[in-house]
């Protein structure tokens, strides 16, 4: 480029790297034979000689839950924002594949990494740190020291349970169940503990017979009902700890001819695009969910710029949205005030 241009190969490289102490015609000859040689320029070379990539990494358990897909789209919007290029892996909850995407990540040298929901443990998080990677986490902790420079984003995941079954109780059902997904996972356990919490505030029992655990998905939904519903004395409510599993709950009551909420009311958890269009429509506890992925990307984001600051936390509470899964009269289910009121920008 140099030869055709007519100039030192250190002119070529002040030009390409906006270098603005050029003289106009020098540029002009140098743009012009970058064209007509259809120059691109590589930008891992580059990043490998400046130590930095412009590019974040998010791991997820489950792309094609639609939980998880809206908080990717708050973290890509952000992260685009911040002149960032974002790279997804979904795991589908496989160890070997989060090993997988976490040796991806470290051979395209990623800056910086968000963990929404993914299972991992203290070592594997110190492990990137130790390597200079920044880490973030979004609905989910991991059990590190308090000055570990890690900032999370997540759900009142106890508050959140504790509404649920406040609502069920309210309408007075005392044969409550809950279907939680993997209790080793922590937001299925702070879910059931304010359900349990809340259930005991109003004399309620929650006994363990009906306190079936899952894995998040819809199936395990479907699977949970069956074995509630083929005991003998069934409950009247039931609380899914998200809408996934609560879609599969009503496709079984749907098949078993229990009406719904006549016979059965049911609410989940995330407030997911489906949830107000499945029959009939599902009351459930709202996450921020495009919120939480954009503050996570922008707490990253300065993290990269400060890593010396302490860690933060931000806990976003949730709200509930009744729909005709728990409550009949259509005044009830309009009110705005019983509706999210985090919305993701269209």
């Amino acid at each position: 480029m140099a030869s055709k241009a007519g100039v030192s190969p250190a002119t070529v490289s002040r030009v390409l790297n906006g270098n603005n102490h050029v003289h106009p015609e020098l540029r002009r000859k140098v743009l012009d034979a970058a064209r007509d040689l259809h120059y691109t320029p590589d930008y891992s070379a580059r990043s490998l000689s400046r130590r930095r990539t412009a590019t974040l990494g998010l791991l997820l358990p489950d792309v094609a839950n639609p939980f998880f897909a809206e908080i990717a789209r708050g973290v890509e919007d952000a992260s685009a924002e911040a002149g960032y290029t974002l790279l997804i892996g979904s795991t589908d909850g496989d160890p070997l594949r989060e090993e997988h995407y976490v040796a991806s990540f470290q051979a395209g040298r990623v800056d910086g990494v968000l963990f929404a929901g993914a299972h991992l443990g203290a070592p594997l998080l110190e492990g990137w740190l130790e390597r200079g990677v920044a880490v973030g986490l979004v609905d989910r902790l991991v059990d590190v020291r308090e000055d570990v420079p890690v900032d999370a984003v997540l759900t009142d995941n106890v508050r959140g349970g504790a509404l649920a079954v406040r609502h069920l109780v309210s309408l007075g059902h005392d044969r409550l169940a809950v279907v939680t997904g993997p209790l080793h996972v922590r937001t299925a356990a702070d879910r059931l503990e304010g359900a349990r919490r809340a259930a005991a505030e109003r004399g309620v029992t929650l006994p363990a017979d009906r306190v079936v655990e899952a894995d998040f998905k819809e199936p395990g939904g479907y699977e949970a009902a069956r074995v509630l519903f083929s005991r003998p004395d069934p409950p009247t409510a039931v609380f899914a700890q998200n809408d996934m599993m609560a879609l599969g709950i009503l496709r079984y009551l749907e098949e078993a001819g229990l009406r719904v909420p006549d016979d059965v009311a049911v609410c989940g958890f995330d407030d997911i695009a489906f949830a107000a269009l499945s029959r009939p429509a599902l009351t459930t506890v709202a996450q921020p969910k495009y919120e939480m992925g954009r503050l996570a990307a922008e707490l990253l984001v300065q993290r990269l710029a400060s890593r010396k600051s302490l860690p933060r936390r931000l806990v976003l509470q949730p709200r509930l949205v009744l729909r005709r899964t728990t409550v009949v009269r259509k005044e009830e289910v309009d009110d705005p005030r019983n509706q999210a009121s985090s919305q993701r920008p269209s």
